[in-house]
């Protein structure tokens, strides 16, 4: 037995507890739901009814009578994800747009915005522009991103398509008010005279994802022009 003791209690609990523990199948689940009540709890029931766990909810887009939510799902094994996704899919109104394997240990948005700006912190300048793409990336969970001054690239991560090619297609968006591109993420950073770009076309991109990028890379600006 271990005891693990502080200043006002003592807990004892077997020393193999912690390593007995089932393992868990982690996924991310995005779903498009109804904008009613008890939608949200219909969803996490179905979940519950395969032995699922919600672990995490994150809001990524409301309006139009419709929410578009990310859930954190624990789920006993990989072989229930399917029928999960069935059990979902049979609530009137809900859909289900994308489900894939955790891949990273921060499974919150904002709690991994907020672990990459302090690895952004403590790198040395010299490295910070690489750190900087890739956090984007990480971030985004982008199939690539680019960090570019004017036409110019400084640093890259993945794939991308030429900085010129993706320089038109921003200033192409701004031209007509369009911020809502449905594959690419685009920032800039003005007190270090770039800009930012990361595409994911495996998924649509929506407003909490972009504010939260914003929102990094305003931190990322001022280490950059530090």
């Amino acid at each position: 037995m271990q005891h693990v003791t502080n200043r006002d209690t003592a807990f004892t609990f077997p020393s193999h507890s912690l390593l007995n523990l089932p393992p868990v199948h982690t996924v991310v689940v995005r779903v498009w739901l109804p904008d009613r009540p008890g939608a949200l709890g219909q969803v996490a029931s179905r979940i519950g009814s395969v032995k699922g766990d919600v672990l995490g909810i994150d809001i990524l887009e409301a309006g139009g009578g419709r929410v578009i939510d990310e859930l954190v799902v624990a789920l006993p094994d990989s072989a229930v994800v399917d029928l999960m996704v069935n059990e979902v899919h049979a609530i009137d109104g809900v859909s289900v747009e994308h489900v894939r394997p955790t891949v990273d240990e921060h499974t919150d948005g904002g709690q991994l915005a907020l672990a990459l700006a302090a690895e952004l912190a403590e790198t040395d300048a010299a490295g910070r522009t690489d750190t900087l793409v890739n956090a984007v990336a990480r971030l985004t969970e982008g199939a690539w991103a680019l960090l570019c001054r004017d036409d110019t690239t400084v640093a890259a991560a993945g794939e991308p398509p030429s900085t010129d090619y993706v320089s038109a297609l921003i200033a192409g968006r701004q031209h007509l008010g369009d911020h809502r591109a449905s594959d690419l993420f685009w920032s800039p950073l003005p007190l270090a005279g770039m800009w930012v770009a990361a595409g994911r076309p495996d998924r649509p991109v929506h407003d909490r994802e972009r504010a939260r990028l914003d929102l990094f890379t305003r931190i990322a600006d001022v280490l950059l022009a530090s």
